[in-house]
């Protein structure tokens, strides 16, 4: 088992950054890759960045490419969504996610665990 516990959420205004964390603890020895996804109210679930175990190779939702970085630290079992120039349009609760795999993947139903999500609300 895998726990994840994301912080870093909050109130922001438009153009404004936050730094979301997501500790993982439990069983972290297994190579895994991480992702972020978000939920804004009405709407489904929707892939944000992922990052493979090595932390080489990333990817991200078109919206969010040149302001969002996802990072990892895996001496501290950490994964990080830096977010810079934040919009109106990113609020959303965000999770973080993982999967027991080398390569991470756009595709939320092949992640096994889940955090609990963190608000991130920007205003304009």
């Amino acid at each position: 088992q895998v726990q994840l516990v994301e912080s870093g959420g909050g109130l922001v205004q438009a153009g404004g950054s936050l730094r979301l964390s997501c500790a993982a603890s439990g069983r972290t020895f297994s190579p895994y890759s991480m992702g972020w996804f978000r939920q804004a109210p009405g709407k489904e679930r929707e892939f944000v960045a992922d990052i493979s175990w090595s932390g080489a190779r990333t990817q991200y939702l078109d919206s969010v490419k040149g302001r969002f970085t996802i990072s990892r630290d895996n001496a501290k079992n950490t994964v990080y969504l830096q977010m810079n120039n934040l919009k109106p349009e990113d609020t959303a609760v965000y999770y973080c996610a993982s999967r027991t795999s080398l390569m991470a993947t756009m595709n939320e139903r092949l992640y096994r665990y889940w955090g609990q999500g963190t608000q991130v609300t920007v205003s304009s």
